[in-house]
């Protein structure tokens, strides 16, 4: 970190009211963000969040066209919000409002990047499983959360004072893009050629379809990140209210399965075949005005997509750029695709893989 972004730090912190607290670095993410700590003389700790701004690309303008999505880049292509603190603040706000579970904000400066957050403590999902918790109800929990955030139709424009941030949809092109990245990572990792011309074009169209549906169905609130290392378990509160929430900043409206594609197939865990069917069906019987057969399909074809999208961006990308610790989630996530792909409906994607990814390339 620049003395200079130090000094900018130190001088939000005493504006906030928070000089004197002391500091605690915490291990970050793959993610351009940075996370404090703050123990003040008195009261609870608190969280310090860092975004440093036009570290990114560039955000997606709600008006930007195709065209002028790609040229922008990656981020207003798939729509991420680049870690904008405003996109943090407007958005927990509107969860917070639902009675759900989003850290507080004691204080921000969405131009510098920078907020002070309520602490919401170490109950990860992820640690507590590991450490012996029964997986069961909590997610459980974190189905009727979910439940809760899609209970009414998402606004266009998140608000919080006078933070403001667009809520866009997750569209064919942001769905596209993303699953594309694993033409694009994938064979340099493994050591594969190029995929050819045909194969890609074979690739887009089988994909297609699942794209389109994808997005024709984008109706509700969807955090975008829902797995068990981003929701914390707060059992002092009460009902969804149990289920603390952090990195929503990259929300949009999306599919009702978007979701649970990435709680019920979590990449950095396993979640059971058995649990998984139980938590689709805890949350179709929660809402009845789905298509059951029409949601499930849905939900393996756009699980699919998305397990391709970590297998290419988040996993082989970083990999190549010499973070090998994330080789140690891809035999997991290759084997929700391969599950996905049983799915009579996705036969073409499956002859696809099977033709261009051979056994000893699913590593």
């Amino acid at each position: 970190m620049s003395l200079q972004r130090e000094a900018v730090k130190q001088a939000f912190l005493a504006a906030a009211g928070f000089s004197g607290a002391r500091r605690e670095p915490l291990s970050g993410d793959a993610s351009t963000r940075l996370y404090e700590r703050l123990h003040p003389a008195s009261g609870p700790s608190l969280i310090f969040m860092d975004q440093p701004p036009a570290v990114e690309s560039v955000v997606c303008p709600p008006d930007a066209d195709e065209a002028e999505r790609l040229v922008l880049g990656y981020n207003a292509a798939a729509r991420l919000a680049a870690g904008s603190v405003a996109a943090f603040v407007s958005t927990a706000a509107w969860l917070r409002d639902r009675g759900l579970s989003a850290p507080r904000v004691l204080a921000h400066d969405t131009v510098q990047g920078l907020a002070v957050l309520e602490d919401l403590g170490e109950g990860l999902f992820a640690a507590l499983i590991a450490e012996g918790a029964e997986p069961r109800p909590l997610y459980e929990a974190a189905v009727d959360a979910l439940v809760v955030m899609q209970s009414e139709p998402p606004p266009d424009l998140l608000e919080a004072g006078d933070v403001r941030w667009p809520l866009l949809t997750y569209d064919v092109l942001a769905l596209r893009i993303a699953t594309d990245t694993f033409l694009e990572f994938w064979p340099p990792f493994v050591g594969l050629a190029p995929f050819s011309a045909e194969a890609t074009a074979e690739w887009s169209a089988l994909w297609a379809p699942v794209f389109a549906r994808g997005a024709a169905a984008a109706s509700v609130f969807t955090h975008r990140d829902y797995h068990a290392q981003n929701l914390l378990w707060l059992p002092e509160r009460t009902g969804a209210a149990r289920v603390g929430m952090v990195d929503f900043q990259d929300a949009l409206i999306a599919h009702p399965a978007w979701d649970l594609t990435h709680l019920l197939q979590d990449a950095r865990r396993d979640v059971s075949p058995d649990l998984e069917a139980a938590m689709l069906d805890r949350f179709l019987s929660s809402r009845p005005g789905l298509d059951r057969q029409a949601f499930l399909a849905d939900y393996r074809a756009l699980a699919a997509s998305n397990a391709a999208r970590i297998l290419g961006r988040v996993f082989a990308r970083q990999a190549l750029l010499g973070r090998r610790q994330y080789e140690a989630f891809m035999p997991r996530t290759w084997r929700y695709l391969e599950r996905d792909l049983q799915d009579p409906a996705l036969a073409g994607l499956k002859a696809w893989f099977d033709r261009h990814v051979p056994t000893e390339a699913r590593r």
